[in-house]
């Protein structure tokens, strides 16, 4: 009777365990690669792609304000570069989920994070190939769909209706 060896059976993960660490390729490493070394020139223009979206953004945040969310687009183009590099847009969808607790915190608006990854897809063209830009793409908008299910729940520090506002304080 021969006995199996590890090699013998497929690696299978379990969620709770954590997934194997998946191997880059040398294609998408350098794809990472270049997208590090662009996160300030992205970040400046996904803020730009925001402010021109939605200019009351300026009369929200004073200049601190505003390089804060210079700073929120570096850090997602991190996200979506270890995305790339693994070559699956789970990185940048858990970065979504872990930080919308600290923006709502902050009353930073899910609006405005989400124009922040819309930004960053106009951007990206200029640093991607066309090949590579398709998980970049899946990346954002997966970090897209979690801040835009954070902006339901009450409390989100976007501008309401006020119609409805005053219909829902019973008058």
């Amino acid at each position: 009777m021969a006995v199996a060896s590890a090699l013998d059976f497929p690696i299978v993960s379990h969620p709770s365990l954590g997934l194997p660490q998946s191997v880059a390729s040398p294609h998408s490493a350098d794809a990472a690669r270049r997208l590090r070394e662009a996160a300030p020139r992205l970040a400046a223009r996904a803020l730009e792609v925001a402010l021109d979206a939605d200019p009351t953004l300026r009369d929200r945040y004073d200049e601190t304000g505003l390089r804060e969310r210079l700073h929120d687009a570096e850090l997602l183009v991190e996200r979506v570069a270890l995305s790339v590099a693994q070559d699956d847009p789970l990185a940048a969808r858990e970065y979504a989920d872990w930080t919308a607790t600290t923006y709502r915190r902050k009353r930073v608006p899910m609006d405005d994070l989400i124009s922040l990854c819309r930004g960053l897809q106009a951007a990206l063209p200029g640093v991607l190939a066309p090949g590579e830009l398709a998980v970049a793409d899946t990346a954002l908008d997966e970090a897209a769909a979690v801040f835009k299910w954070y902006r339901r729940i009450a409390g989100d520090a976007r501008k309401k209706n006020a119609l409805l506002q005053f219909l829902y304080k019973g008058a």
